[in-house]
């Protein structure tokens, strides 16, 4: 188990603030947690360390948003993130994290200044579920989470202009990362990642995970449709710039 203070105090409020993310605006914050943690460890530690807290957190997320997803959008969806970790899987041995990085942060900051800037024109029809578009970016959401943990932003490129229900596209959200989650656990310890050392650090961090979707579950009642789309437009956008960030400090520092 690791000791170390320094990495308590970094570990403790990323994994809160991605519990009050995944329990309540769409997990995009959940990208935080292994770059804060890897300020006291190797990333590849952190990653192994948040993956069983992710899957705790999914099982409290699946019972406060029980049966209230959308059933469409996951018949595409869980098919796609499987093609995703599979890609991820055969090849982790040769990614280039900070190339991926740098993509997932275009693409999220892109995503989000293209909605604030057309907000003044009349906005499009709310578009529906896509066999090709979800397809697409299923697959790429599964693959940046096995990455990265980072299958947010993906995920909101696709879910957000269909202008779902706000707690149908939270249920949405929390039913895919729960499978993509608990698929990945296979190929983690496939190749490794998990050890005594990170396993116990989980453990002694899990008591966290329900207090975090317990808070994320709360301000989700708690705010506007239109607070809660604002939000996850914002939280999307600061993803894309913590993405950007990383992958270029990485690459150039």
């Amino acid at each position: 188990m690791i000791t170390e203070p320094f990495f308590y105090f970094v570990a403790i409020p990323a994994v809160l603030i991605v519990g009050v993310s995944k329990g309540g605006f769409g997990g995009g914050f959940g990208i935080l947690a292994t770059p804060l943690m890897a300020m006291a460890v190797g990333p590849t530690d952190a990653a192994a360390i948040m993956l069983p807290i992710l899957c705790v957190m999914d099982l409290f997320g699946l019972w406060a948003y029980r049966g209230k997803w959308d059933r469409a959008n996951m018949r595409i969806l869980i098919v796609a993130s499987f093609g995703g970790i599979a890609i991820g899987t055969a090849s982790f041995r040769y990614l280039d994290a900070n190339a991926i990085r740098l993509l997932l942060g275009v693409i999220a900051v892109g995503f989000s200044l293209n909605y604030w800037l057309r907000r003044s024109a009349e906005p499009p029809p709310p578009r529906g579920p896509s066999v090709l578009r979800g397809g697409f970016w299923g697959c790429v959401s599964g693959f940046t989470s096995f990455v990265a943990h980072a299958g947010g932003p993906p995920l909101s490129v696709y879910l957000l202009p269909q202008r779902l229900e706000k707690t149908v596209y939270q249920a949405t959200t929390v039913i895919f990362f729960t499978w993509v989650n608990y698929v990945k656990l296979v190929p983690y310890t496939w190749l490794g990642q998990f050890n005594g050392r990170n396993l116990a650090t989980a453990l002694v961090l899990m008591p966290l995970a329900p207090l975090g979707i317990w808070l994320g579950v709360y301000l989700h009642r708690a705010v506007s449709a239109r607070v809660f789309y604002n939000l996850c437009y914002v939280f999307v956008f600061g993803t894309g710039l913590k993405l950007l960030y990383d992958g270029i400090a990485a690459s150039f520092g």
